[in-house]
């Protein structure tokens, strides 16, 4: 807590309720400073813990604070000024993790009352309470390691779930990769998948570029043998892909609301690829017909276009290699 100006005492309890949650892998220290602050605050304030662990209570105790009563303990213990009318605040944000890791129960004297009626109590489960009670005593160790091997953590219940919002893309070779969910991401899938068996069947991949990992998969070795210039990720393509035996580069752009590959995009890969002893290709992908036409007078020329809904098929801007009648059936 190193912007904090509240005296030592304060902060002191603050960061053991920091280290409890940080313990039992309630995903806090990923907050902004304030935000853990707000959120050992609300924990101590239902817990009705100021400075000593052990009198910690709970809804065994038949403590139930309400969120207006969890402002007035913060601002009473903890040198804050927050307004009663931020009541909302503490049930939407301060409290929120800790109620979904069941740490804490969101109760009413009225079981019908509505998720944001004022009046619901908030309780410490009694298995945290047994465990936190414990903190800062010979036992601490023992107590945490067995509660943590005996419940499912929040952070490991919300990694599962972006586990299941991932995208499974097979690269040529058969390696899996997971791309993280999203309309790019689902385009990208479709590139590898679809387009490169198409329309570039033997290549391998040398780089895929993930919304949120932009360095996902690079095989920088057959890109610094190709003499491409790697730089910021910012410069790259979405994908980038090579045919060894036609010694075909392609660089590959997916479109959902930026990206086409128009001209000034052309000069900005030329310039990745001038050292490059290579053929390249370069490729703007899209979804749809309807997502290609928004960009259609963008295109630059001399660029080839993929839709995936009709995945047979490339548009080629700049028809004169190809021009000539096609044969009658």
């Amino acid at each position: 807590m190193t912007n904090s100006k509240k005296s030592a005492s304060v902060k002191k309890i603050l960061e053991e309720a920091i280290d409890i949650l940080s313990l039992t892998e309630i995903p806090i220290l990923e907050q902004t400073e304030r935000r853990r602050e707000r959120m050992a605050m609300a924990f101590l304030a239902v817990a009705g813990v100021t400075n000593a662990w052990k009198n910690a209570q709970g809804l065994e105790e038949k403590r139930a604070v309400k969120t207006r009563d969890i402002i007035s303990f913060i601002n009473e213990h903890f040198e804050e000024n927050i307004s009663s009318g931020s009541y909302d605040d503490i049930r939407r944000k301060d409290l929120r993790m800790l109620v979904l890791a069941g740490f804490i129960i969101n109760s009413a004297d009225n079981p019908n009352a509505a998720t944001n009626d004022p009046t619901r109590g908030y309780s410490l489960a009694p298995h945290f309470k047994n465990l936190i009670i414990h903190y800062k005593t010979n036992h601490w160790k023992s107590q945490l390691q067995k509660y943590v091997a005996n419940h499912d953590s929040l952070k490991t219940r919300l990694a599962r779930t972006r586990n299941i919002e991932k995208v499974p893309v097979t690269l040529p070779n058969g390696r899996l990769l997971e791309l993280s969910a999203g309309q790019h991401n689902i385009l990208q899938k479709q590139i590898v998948e679809e387009f490169l068996p198409r329309f570039g069947k033997g290549c391998q991949i040398l780089y895929i570029g993930d919304t949120s990992n932009k360095m996902l998969f690079m095989d920088e070795k057959t890109l610094e043998m190709l003499n491409f210039s790697i730089g910021p990720h910012e410069e790259l393509p979405d994908i980038i892909s090579y045919n060894a035996s036609k010694n075909w580069l392609y660089l590959i752009e997916a479109v959902h609301s930026s990206g086409a590959i128009n001209e000034v995009r052309l000069l900005e890969l030329k310039e990745l690829t001038k050292n490059c002893p290579v053929d390249v290709i370069y490729v703007t992908t899209f979804l749809s017909k309807k997502e290609f036409k928004k960009w259609i007078v963008e295109i630059a020329w001399e660029t080839e276009v993929w839709i995936a809904d009709n995945p047979d098929h490339l548009i080629h801007f700049d028809g004169h290699k190809f021009l000539g009648p096609y044969k009658q059936d």
